[in-house]
């Protein structure tokens, strides 16, 4: 009788606790939210937290501020996130350096995995990997063995060292086992010069800036990094159709103060994905260059996971320092 009321007592005890945040979750939210963008204003992020901001006001009835913190690669704002209360009132914007940095980074003010929780992945941007018209490569197998039978001769171009394009490229070479030069420039716009001039052999960008010099017949594509092909561009092959298990997406999303209620957690996560599938978000996102996606909060976590180990390995073989 004891061992039954005792177990009666622990389950009151249980629901007392969850009772509080089922109500908060159901409630939120009764005041304005900050959503961090880790990065100065104008970029891609900076569409995708507008476009949430504005749909979330319209739904939440309450103004979702978006708020600029830019520094340190996006370490700055996320920090701020990380350290604010975890009630879902202060929320944060991340992009494929949210993975790289502790991937690079051992003196990272917060724990990515331990201190942050994924809400959830907002869009995918796709790479491509492009080629000076004079190299004498068409494909990626051709691209591969014209480095093996030149190898340190050949160079590829990224926005700088760190980034997606970057990392695209480390994987690149770790893959197809080959030995090409990383040159970084700072943004991809000023590289395109030397690759259509052919001072540099090759160059990571996404579809979207690409796209324009592809078309003008001013470099010419290899093949996109995602895992299959871009519907926005059919007739450019996967490197993964060579190289199968390769896969580099420009990501961002959505993260929240670890401790967040999970129920909370889960409430944001449903109502940004249905402002994701809007036909108006949807539309602006593509005119940018992306694809909405949507995750479940779990989801997103277990790919910010993956993604960690899976550049911790990059960064070691290639020996990737942050500048």
């Amino acid at each position: 009788m004891r061992q039954f009321i005792s177990a009666i007592a622990f389950t009151a005890a249980v629901a007392g606790l969850l009772l509080p945040a089922a109500a908060h979750a159901q409630s939120f939210p009764v005041k304005p939210v900050r959503l961090i963008v880790p990065f100065p204003p104008g970029g891609g992020v900076d569409v995708i937290a507008r476009l949430l901001s504005q749909k979330l006001t319209e739904m939440w009835s309450q103004s979702v501020l978006v708020e600029y913190k830019p520094g340190a690669s996006g370490i700055l704002g996320t920090d701020a996130v990380a350290k604010s209360p975890p009630d879902g009132y202060t929320i944060g914007m991340v992009i494929t350096s949210h993975v790289l940095n502790p991937a690079m980074r051992t003196d990272m003010p917060f724990d990515t995995v331990k201190d942050l929780s994924g809400v959830t992945m907002t869009a995918v941007s796709r790479l491509v990997l492009v080629a000076t018209n004079s190299l004498e490569a068409n494909s990626v197998r051709e691209v591969i063995a014209l480095a093996r039978k030149n190898p340190g001769k050949l160079n590829y171009a990224s926005p700088g060292v760190g980034t997606a394009m970057h990392f695209a490229g480390e994987l690149f070479k770790s893959v197809a086992d080959i030995n090409i030069v990383h040159v970084p420039y700072k943004g991809s716009g000023p590289a395109y010069p030397d690759v259509m001039a052919g001072r540099v052999s090759l160059q990571f960008d996404t579809i979207h800036g690409s796209m324009g010099n592809i078309k003008q017949g001013k470099v010419k594509p290899i093949a996109v990094t995602s895992p299959n092909r871009s519907p926005a561009a059919p007739d450019i092959p996967a490197v993964a159709e060579t190289l199968p298990g390769y896969s580099v997406m420009s990501v961002s999303g959505v993260i929240a103060p670890s401790a967040t209620p999970r129920q909370l957690v889960h409430r944001m996560s449903a109502d940004m994905n249905k402002a994701l599938q809007s036909s108006e978000v949807a539309g602006r996102m593509a005119k940018a260059g992306m694809e909405p996606s949507g995750t479940t909060p779990e989801q997103f976590d277990d790919f910010i996971r993956s993604e960690i180990d899976k550049w911790k390995k990059v960064v070691k073989t290639a020996g990737i320092r942050p500048q």
